[in-house]
Parts: C-alpha cells; structure tokens; sequence
C-alpha cells in the first residue's frame, strides 16, 4: 500500500522516521508492505533523510496521484488542508490526519463526503498525541455508555501550571519559559486560552455521546488569570488546579467545557505534571479509567499516525458499512443532543477575594451565599500584613449553578468591605 505524506515539519519528519525504523513491524501488523510513493512539502527538513523519495512541492499533486492509496495530512489550519482532504477523498484516497482543528470544526462536513466516497478518514494523532484515546472510545469502551470524560489535553498549559505549582512562579514568567523552550508559539493563544484544548474536547465528547461535532457550542476559558497565590491556596484546601477540558451527559443535555479547575489532589489525575496529557473516562460498565502520556511531539504524535495508517490499510478490503463509524455510531443513530450554557452548569467554587479585617465581614459574605442556597465547605482567612488593613478571604463552596453563583458574587462584591474583584475557579471531585 502506497502512502503520500503532505507536510515535513514536525510530525511529518517523525513520521517518516517511524515508518522507515519499525517498517517490518508495521507491515506484519498491516499484512502488507507500507511504502512512501510521494512526499508533498514546501520545503526539507533536515530531522529526516527524503533523498531518496519522491518530493514535490505542490502537495496537492500527491492528493491527485494515482498511485497513492493514502494521504498522510500534517500541514496543519483549516483552510489549504480543508481543499486538500477534500481533493484526496474527490480522488478516492482515505485520508489520515493529526489536524485537530479541521477535525473539530468541519469533521461533520469532511466524513459526510468520504462516507459518501467510500473512504476513511482516520484521527487519532488529533487529539492527546500519542495517548490512543481515539480507539479506546470509540471501540476499547463500546460496550459502554460514557457518563463523563475530563482531559489534561494540552501540554502547554499543564507546563505551565506545574511550573507555578512547584517553583511559585507567576504566568507570564512560565509562559516566556514555555516559549524558549518551544512548548507554547510566539502566539501562545491557542495554547493558553483554551482553544486548542477545546478542539480536542469536542471531538472527544462526540466520540463519547455519539453526537455530531459542536465546536461552536463549546465554553472555553483560559488560564492567564491564575496567580500563584491561587495554586497556594488550592493546596491548602487539598487541591490542584489543572485546565480541564469536561465532557457530561446528563438528563438536560451535554456539558462541554474547558477552564481551569480545582481537583483532590490525592486523584491521579491531579498528578500529571509537565508537558504530559491524560484523559479520564467514566464508563457506566468499566467504571474510571485514565489515559496517561505524551501529547505532543515528532515521534509520540507519529506513532499515532502509523498507527491510523495500518487501520486503514487493514480494512482497504472491508465494505463500508462494517467500518468502524469515524465517530463510533453510524452516521443516521447520530443524536443532535443539546449543548448546555455554561450559566446552567452546576459545579462547586473556589472564590477568593480581598476583604477588609473588621468584625463581621465573613459574616456578611456567608450570608448572601446563604441568601442564594449556597453552603461553605473551608474557609481560609489569613492574618493582615504588617500595615494592612485587608486580607484574602478564601472559600470553598458547596454545588450550584453558575448563574447562582456568579448573582452570588455580584453582591459580594458590592459590600463595602470587600476590595475589587473576586477570582472564582471551578471544582470538580472526578470521583
């Protein structure tokens, strides 16, 4: 079988590196050899040797070559690699990207037409790098019904969270860390704010509830606003917070979400430091399980891509209805499921505010929090610095509804005795 690869950076030299180093392993798991017939890349890359292979400069000539059975898509966005996928599938090529945006955001679009072709188009290495998260859902759990998922599944972020947790840094001096060392971009937005973490998610959840893909529904919410005083506190509490993207089915709808949020350190979860990823699953017959490894990098992100490609040549002779369904559930059992806002969200809060040192303050703050159905579980007070006359005032809440919550906040806030904002972060058991 005769791949064309499209995009030498990173994952694509560490592709060509796997398939050329485990090229006999590969092939006995595909039964048949694997062969790299065209190479479609604007320019070398030294991380790989490609002397010997045929290499154009104009990737959508291996999309159109008729000898190529696969198209290996690594060039990343979603507009140039939008044309070429539907080029490769116009052409009646399976496709095998690692392009978690193109995936998220016009996935429903892109299986409708290779489905219609015939073909696959195969994901794996788009969501948590090398952790096979993809296949674990949608064929390992099938016998289940996934009640929740919540992943650690951007590297960036958990760098540089671990980084405050452990050393007491601020975000901004981790971030230009994470920079010089190439775990975030010169626009580290994607990273930092969520987006890529939500891309992922949203193709998690529709694996997991069987339902069309919903970027544009999803809340997303960064971590730039985390100081470490927050990370301090949360470990007084027994705490660790972590930026979570959380998938939920309930009676109502689907939750999806990505934010930081505060989870019992003693979860192992809680303890996935660095650059690593994890996703934890509940399964209503499994129970918890937990996905742990790199999601990023040349090789860990190649092996899911070879991976992806040995699939797809195993079932080149399968007709199309006993295919493993891209999302799991055949195309017409597809449940359009609605997408709760996140003010219908029910989670416990971390508030953490800076009040006057008077008698009765923490008194009138647990009164609108009573006055709006919400119970305290810890409280922290500190004693004022030398010279000060105020303090933070930390807390942690018992359930309720965003909406609640942030009333709740809005008349704290207008106290007198407490000064400007008030920080919350979400807190989830994931017990």
């Amino acid at each position: 079988m005769r791949v064309g690869l499209c995009g030498l950076g990173t994952v694509g030299s560490g592709t060509v590196n796997v398939l050329r180093r485990n090229m006999r392993e590969i092939s006995a798991r595909a039964g048949t050899d694997i062969i790299i017939e065209q190479i479609g890349a604007r320019r070398d890359n030294p991380a790989c040797d490609t002397s010997a292979e045929n290499v154009t400069r104009d990737i959508f000539d291996v999309a159109r070559n008729p000898s190529v059975d696969v198209v290996i898509e690594l060039i990343g966005g979603t507009t140039i690699a939008k044309e070429l996928v539907e080029t490769a599938i116009e052409n009646g090529k399976h496709v095998v990207t690692a392009n978690k945006a193109l995936i998220a955001e016009f996935g429903n679009e892109l299986f409708a037409k290779a489905e219609a072709k015939g073909v696959n188009i195969a994901y794996e290495a788009a969501v948590a790098g090398g952790i096979p998260i993809i296949k674990a859902l949608r064929e390992g759990l099938g016998a289940n019904k996934i009640e929740w998922l919540a992943g650690i599944i951007n590297g960036t972020g958990n760098f540089i969270l671990t980084e405050m947790k452990d050393k007491g840094r601020d975000f901004a001096d981790v971030l230009k860390e994470a920079q010089e060392l190439g775990y975030a971009e010169a626009d580290p937005t994607f990273d930092v704010e969520g987006i890529d973490a939500a891309h992922k998610l949203v193709i998690l959840a529709s694996i997991a509830f069987g339902m069309p893909l919903q970027f544009d529904k999803i809340f997303t919410e960064g971590i730039s606003t985390i100081e470490p005083q927050d990370v301090t506190f949360a470990e007084e509490l027994g705490y660790r917070i972590k930026h979570l993207g959380i998938a939920r089915q309930s009676d109502s709808g689907i939750e999806l979400r990505v934010h930081p949020t505060l989870i019992p350190e003693k979860r192992l979860i809680a303890n996935v430091d660095g650059v690593m990823n994890a996703v934890l699953v509940k399964g209503d017959a499994v129970g918890p399980t937990l996905y742990y490894g790199p999601g990023a990098g040349a090789e860990p992100t190649a092996s899911a891509v070879v991976a992806d490609v040995v699939d797809v040549v195993r079932s080149f002779s399968a007709a199309q209805e006993t295919k493993v369904a891209h999302l799991g559930f055949a195309s017409s059992s597809l449940q359009d499921y609605p997408v709760l806002p996140i003010e219908e969200i029910e989670t416990a809060y971390y508030l953490r505010m800076t009040a006057e040192d008077r008698p009765g303050t923490l008194n009138q703050v647990t009164q609108v929090l009573s006055d709006s159905g919400i119970s305290i579980e810890a409280v922290i007070q500190k004693e004022p610095a030398a010279g000060e006359s105020a303090v933070p005032l930390i807390l942690l809440t018992s359930r309720a509804q965003e909406k609640q919550l942030l009333a709740a906040v809005e008349s704290i806030e207008a106290l007198e005795a407490i000064q400007g904002k008030i920080a919350h972060i979400r807190v989830e058991a994931l017990g």
